[in-house]
């Protein structure tokens, strides 16, 4: 009998490597591009991943402005918000959203896809979202994610 034994190999914050990505936004399906951006931000890319850890990679989001929603739904897809006062629901739509903060569309569409629990909110915490082509994380040589 073979007493060797085989144990599995948990990733942990020490021997942990996080890498830099960066993805272009411009043209691409909001859906399409917020799944690859959540798998990203999980690790269920790599092999190492392990659900009670955060082992996921840092994403740069650029050109969000850019985003592509397809049917009808720039004027009919709703954002609702709340003020925590009697009365105080907000509703806008994708196109006001749009022209107000461009970057809310692509962190809600990614938030959506991360766990509901404090591990999501560490992992919602490695995204970064830009309207235009420019970043400063440059330093981090981030890939490029086709």
């Amino acid at each position: 009998m073979n007493t060797q034994s085989y144990k599995t190999k948990f990733a942990n914050a020490q021997t942990y490597e996080r890498e830099w990505f960066v993805v272009d936004a411009k043209d691409k399906t909001l859906g399409r591009l917020a799944t690859q951006i959540a798998t990203i931000l999980r690790g269920k890319h790599k092999a190492t991943y392990t659900p009670h850890f955060d082992a996921g990679d840092y994403v740069v989001v650029i050109n969000a402005n850019q985003i592509h929603l397809s049917g009808n739904k720039w004027d009919q897809k709703n954002y609702i918000s709340y003020t925590g006062y009697p009365g105080g629901q907000r509703t806008i739509n994708a196109k006001d959203l749009n022209v107000k903060k461009p970057i809310a569309i692509v962190e809600n569409a990614v938030r959506g896809m991360l766990p509901k629990n404090r591990l999501g909110r560490d992992m919602f915490r490695k995204l970064f979202v830009y309207e235009g082509a420019d970043h400063p994380h440059a330093a981090q040589k981030p890939q490029t994610l086709s």
